[in-house]
């Protein structure tokens, strides 16, 4: 894919941007021989889906970005491509883990932090400026879990599908931004 066609994208470092997605899919083919972390067929597609936030939020003003359920990355690991904020990855998964610490390494992604531990079981002190999710569960229990990391200008930025809106009741002070059948929802 070529990034280059997408006008959002413009203001940052195009080519060490794809150069970087090009060893994470490097990586990422040795791991899925071995540990079959992702079944995503179109990976470029969710790479954009994964920055395309940046059309409608900016994070320039966040020093510490949390994320939560990193799985193989998505959309953390994109971003910290692209952005120069500390990231905080939490993936319990010792496999999927250990494939984001060897992303952190080959990237030479100093600002990217993996914790192999749910975020409940976090003990230090961290203070987060944006929470990331990507459909991990839905919006109430995601914050009660997040509720140590927290305070009351954090941000949540979380990729949804369609049941946004049901998952919202009772909730207040969001945006919705829509990308084809994704919903990037903003709390506050």
């Amino acid at each position: 894919m070529n990034f280059q066609n997408y006008g959002f994208l413009q203001k940052y470092d195009l080519k060490a941007f794809e150069e970087k997605i090009r060893i994470y899919k490097d990586i990422l083919k040795k791991f899925n021989r071995i540990h079959n972390l992702t079944q995503l067929k179109n990976i470029d597609e969710n790479i954009l889906d994964s920055v395309k936030i940046l059309d409608f939020y900016d994070f320039s003003q966040a020093k510490n970005i949390v994320d939560i359920g990193s799985g193989a990355g998505f959309p953390a690991v994109f971003l910290a491509f692209l952005l120069k904020n500390d990231f905080h990855l939490f993936e319990p998964n010792a496999k999927k883990a250990a494939f984001l610490r060897s992303i952190k390494i080959e990237c030479k992604l100093d600002h990217l932090n993996i914790y192999k531990e749910k975020i409940q079981d976090y003990k230090d002190l961290l203070q987060a400026d944006i929470i990331t999710s990507r459909a991990l569960m839905d919006i109430k229990p995601l914050l009660e879990i997040c509720k140590k990391i927290h305070y009351k200008n954090t941000v949540f930025i979380l990729w949804k599908g369609s049941k946004i809106h049901k998952e919202l009741q009772d909730i207040k002070n969001y945006k919705i931004f829509e990308n084809n059948l994704r919903k990037y929802c903003i709390l506050k």
